[in-house]
């Protein structure tokens, strides 16, 4: 397993025993610095907590429902059940709907935009014996579900487009087989579905979904291609194999052992086991992020230092080592100071020289802005600069949104610029995107720091982004190696080599660009490792061990600009 993702992993366990895996997806996949990650071979076990937890709210559920026809005989049991299940359907897939509309990486774990799904089969469990349809329809019926199932993945981007109203739509299909299970033919799909090898298959479906995306899972992160049809036919028949030594084993010997302290000694004696194993590889693996303060001086790791000052980089092990570099963000990451997209108010984090500073600079943008704060900290209390972190993650300093809380955060900014003027000695954002998709700034990100140089007469220094380059590099060097690395990095079409900044019309005399593109290349070259330090922590976001080497650089252009203004 790729040690860039065992922490992970360690946590998905956990998550799994105890049945909270979809919420702890849920977390991970709506953190934008999480995104670029690659799954781990438990995350498909995000299902059987949500069945774990459905188990729960059913009991709830019929509990109250017994309890009111313990209170009055009178009531129909049948119908309290239907009513409450309809509710639970109506109010669960609205729900579903919202949720997916506004945030659907959420939306796909939450547990209560699925319920709605278990509701439909619980109308169906205690109503299906009354619906009565000719063996036509019922053929029909049958074959059109079956074949909607099997079409779901082809159809429909079910990562990207589920819950929702679409979940409907496999939902609808399996009802259909259902019903159509009420008037079966030799013609219909409950003929097939009821032969006996389908019969096993069945039984054993659970095993083969516990186990293909193990499988699969450790097919990618040896391969750097999809698999072929005969590997997955492989994958699919080694776990069916596996399923049934589960099943014969495992299952079927739990099922069938008489209720007594023998087999509970030995249920305990496996807990043990597994706890111990999980200790030790918690030990083991939950290594400390790198101290940058006792080696961002050290000659042995000049980072980008070597390249501003020329310097001959010694032979060294490099650091952060990949497994490290998602620890190794911005101070403001730990300190909670970097605002969600989902909250429009501000989050204000202060670094550097706070008391008796002559300078304040206010870091703005996104988590590329953010990536910066190493550097500016670098030089901070020496030049008596406090830094102001105005950061919200996953979204841009723009004056067009793509939501109201963003739109929300980035109005909250230019008013709390224009009030703060007076205290701002300089504003330090990401001025484009770098990626060759977006030649020019987006308008509403020129419009933004145009304004704060024109309308708020603040000085702007405006970064270019760094390069995006698709892929999770940290994970990709521990996968590959170096050479691989860096040759698929360098395959990745390049950024212009003008600055975006210089190719739009209007420009503010006080927005003044500057471009440390040439920081990330050696000999013309991007490289994941310069100067002994690991530039990236996932596809285009800088570590801060190798933002803090890029101190003398931004030193130079900021304290230029500081004298130019404040004189």
């Amino acid at each position: 397993m790729p040690r860039t993702i065992l922490d992970k992993t360690f946590y998905e366990i956990i998550a799994s025993l105890f049945y909270y895996q979809n919420w702890q997806l849920a977390f991970s996949n709506t953190d934008y610095l999480s995104q670029e990650q690659m799954s781990t071979p438990l995350e498909h076990f995000w299902a059987m907590s949500i069945q774990g937890q459905f188990y729960l709210i059913w009991f709830v559920l019929f509990a109250f429902a017994f309890y009111l026809l313990k209170k009055n005989i009178n009531l129909n049991g049948v119908k309290i059940i239907n009513y409450i299940l309809i509710i639970l359907f109506i109010s669960s897939f609205t729900y579903s709907i919202y949720l997916t509309s506004v945030n659907q990486p959420w939306a796909y774990f939450d547990t209560f935009t699925r319920v709605w799904e278990f509701s439909i089969g619980g109308i169906l469990a205690i109503n299906l014996s009354k619906i009565k349809i000719n063996s036509f329809i019922s053929n029909i019926l049958g074959w059109l579900g079956f074949i909607g199932l099997l079409l779901t993945g082809i159809i429909f981007d079910v990562s990207t487009m589920f819950p929702g109203y679409i979940a409907l739509w496999p939902t609808l299909c399996a009802v259909a087989i259902l019903i159509a299970g009420n008037s079966s033919s030799n013609t219909g799909v409950t003929k097939f579905l009821g032969s006996n090898l389908m019969v096993k298959l069945g039984g054993i479906a659970f095993g083969i979904y516990l186990w293909h995306w193990v499988l699969l899972s450790f097919y990618n992160y040896h391969s750097e291609t999809n698999p072929s049809i005969l590997i997955g036919i492989t994958i699919i028949i080694t776990s069916i194999v596996l399923a049934l030594f589960m099943s014969k084993f495992i299952e079927t010997p739990f099922k069938n052992m008489e209720i007594s302290i023998r087999p509970l000694k030995y249920i305990g004696y496996g807990i043990l086991i597994n706890l111990f194993i999980l200790i030790g590889l918690f030990t083991i693996y939950n290594k400390s992020a790198p101290n940058i303060e006792e080696l961002i001086n050290d000659p042995d790791y000049p980072g980008a230092s070597s390249i501003f000052y020329d310097m001959e980089v010694p032979n060294a092990t490099p650091i952060p080592t990949p497994e490290e570099a998602m620890d190794d963000l911005a101070e403001s990451y730990d300190d909670k100071m970097n605002q969600s997209k989902n909250v429009g108010s501000l989050k204000i984090g202060e670094y550097g020289q706070l008391e008796n500073n002559q300078y304040t600079v206010a870091l703005v943008g996104s988590s590329h802005s953010a990536h910066w704060l190493g550097a500016l900290q670098y030089f901070a209390e020496e030049e008596n600069i406090k830094i102001l972190n105005i950061v919200q993650v996953g979204s841009r300093f723009s004056s067009t949104n793509t939501s109201d809380t963003t739109a929300d955060w980035n109005n909250n900014v230019m008013n709390y610029l224009e009030d703060s003027k007076n205290e701002i000695d300089l504003v330090v954002a990401t001025s484009d995107i770098g990626s060759v998709d977006s030649p020019l700034p987006p308008k509403g990100m020129a419009n933004q720091l145009n304004t704060i140089g024109d309308e708020i007469k603040l000085p702007v220094m405006a970064i270019r982004d760094t390069q995006r380059f698709g892929f999770n590099i940290p994970e990709y060097l521990d996968q590959h190696g170096y050479e691989a690395t860096k040759e698929k990095m360098n395959s990745i079409e390049p950024i212009s080599e003008t600055m975006p900044w210089e190719k739009i019309d209007y420009k503010s005399p006080l927005v003044h660009p500057v471009d440390y593109n040439d920081y990330f290349k050696v000999n013309g070259e991007y490289e994941p490792v310069i100067g002994n330090v690991l530039a990236y922590f996932d596809g285009s976001h800088i570590t801060n061990t190798y933002s803090k080497t890029m101190g003398p650089v931004l030193r130079e252009d900021v304290i230029e600009l500081l004298d130019k203004y404040s004189s």
